[in-house]
């Protein structure tokens, strides 16, 4: 077993005020939780169940992209079955031995929630098969031909799970997990629902065309919508705005870099280094990053997966493009398919370099 403290394992990151902020416009039951219908409903089912049982509930696989409310959703499990909660994530479980001494310290009915999930080892996934499956893991004591396997039980548990990559979670992980629940992105008008109760908590007053303003840029996120809405707050009370109206919500969010699509600063340097230095693509991933000046790792997770889904920006085997739409956003026009050399709906002609896709 490793002899780091478990509680370095699954101890709490510093409260910021950003830290306290966000806690706090968490809701706090399945109630308060906006959006999400179909998954909310299918998991007070399963809440439900397991508390007529007086049972623990069933281990829980949530996936999605960040912002959407797994961590939430992990909490509200834990209050709703009224049972202490234990969060770690995947990255810090290297090690089997750090997860036994976690699986050793948890109580009766307590909730264990990890993070990035599809991040741990490879030795601790298998160890937790069987604490998921049987409540057992086998702890190794010392090493070649004197090693011996002792056996410890582990008290009814629930595991809550959350990943933005689900398809890296090996099948035997997968299948362990009694309900597993997408969250899709947000709504206009869900996330409006969202800005009005933080809203009400933040002690900001908005209009309605405001929180449409806000809405509609913060990328279908709930985690955005509320940091754009407390960036807001702080522009309207530098400005003596008692009242924000769609003007001063949009002027704020301008001033914050944050345009009427929702794109930031990376997403329209992106697009611009696509477009003006590029002539639309194709261009490769390592080659866009040097442009833009971020890792490529940064521009493949945080920009591209936006960028895709407004239809603003294409992978192909050859590399990036930009669609005409990016162009137009950007004010710009496309290069002519006669001039360029390629018939409508084609990449665009020009340098290309570094990783395919």
């Amino acid at each position: 077993m490793s002899d780091r403290d478990p509680r370095e394992l699954v101890g709490s990151a510093p409260a910021t005020e950003e830290k306290v902020l966000e806690a706090a416009l968490r809701p706090k039951s399945l109630e308060d939780f906006v959006g999400q219908t179909t998954v909310r409903g299918q998991l007070s089912l399963v809440l439900e169940s397991s508390r007529l049982r007086e049972a623990a509930s069933d281990h829980v696989l949530l996936s999605g992209p960040p912002g959407l409310g797994k961590t939430t959703l992990a909490m509200i499990i834990a209050a709703e079955m009224n049972a202490h909660l234990r969060i770690t994530s995947g990255p810090a479980i290297q090690h089997a031995g750090d997860l036994a001494a976690i699986l050793s310290s948890l109580t009766e009915g307590e909730v264990l929630f990890i993070d990035e999930i599809h991040r741990m080892s490879r030795p601790a996934e298998e160890m937790l098969y069987m604490a998921m499956e049987d409540f057992r893991v086998d702890i190794i004591v010392g090493k070649g031909a004197g090693a011996t396997s002792i056996p410890l039980e582990l008290p009814p548990f629930t595991l809550v799970g959350a990943t933005t990559r689900a398809g890296l979670l090996p099948g035997p992980l997968r299948d362990r997990f009694g309900f597993t629940g997408h969250l899709e992105y947000y709504s206009a008008e869900e996330l409006e629902r969202v800005l009005r109760r933080s809203a009400g908590m933040l002690d900001i007053r908005v209009d309605d065309a405001g929180f449409a303003e806000i809405a509609t840029r913060s990328r279908g996120t709930p985690r955005i919508a509320n940091r754009l809405l407390r960036r807001v707050r702080d522009w309207a009370l530098v400005h003596g705005v008692a009242v924000v109206d769609s003007g001063a919500a949009g002027e704020a969010l301008d001033t914050y870099e944050v345009d009427r699509r929702g794109l930031d600063r990376l997403d329209r340097a992106v697009l611009e280094a696509l477009c003006v230095k590029f002539r639309g693509g194709p261009v490769g991933l390592s080659t866009l990053a040097i442009l833009v000046g971020e890792e490529t790792e940064t521009v493949e997770t945080v920009a591209e997966p936006y960028l895709v889904r407004e239809g603003l920006l294409a992978r192909t085997p050859r590399g990036r493009i930009a669609t005409d739409d990016a162009w137009r956003h950007l004010g710009l026009h496309p290069p002519d398919s006669a001039q360029s050399g390629r018939i409508p709906g084609d990449a665009p002609s020009g340098p290309w370099n570094g990783r395919d896709s």
